[in-house]
């Protein structure tokens, strides 16, 4: 349950400001950059290059962003298909002229 009173919520029956949890967060932040062995990668990122585990992550790692080049190029194709259709469609209105003094 959470109440927010100004600054302050209700956490587990005990009133904890915003800027203590905010605090605690920077806190904890500043630990993992400080001890980086805390932060290292696991024992598959960091193993023998030529295990099967290695390169079959490394393959994985290589389609995802192979995926989302793929959908990047897509949204590229979708707006240069735009721009071609309001060029052309520009150069057609342009292409109509106002007859001098109009219909009588």
């Amino acid at each position: 349950m959470r109440l927010r009173v100004a600054s302050c919520e209700l956490r587990a029956g005990r009133w904890v400001s915003q800027r203590a949890t905010r605090n605690a967060q920077l806190f904890i932040a500043l630990l993992l950059l400080l001890a980086p062995q805390v932060a290292s990668a696991c024992p598959v990122c960091y193993g023998a290059p030529d295990s099967p585990l290695t390169k079959a992550s490394d393959n994985a790692m290589l389609f995802m962003l192979g995926i989302v080049a793929f959908v990047q190029l897509g949204f590229i194709g979708l707006f240069v298909t735009f721009w071609r259709r309001a060029r052309a469609l520009r150069r057609r209105r342009e292409s109509f002229h106002l007859l001098d003094g109009g219909a009588q």
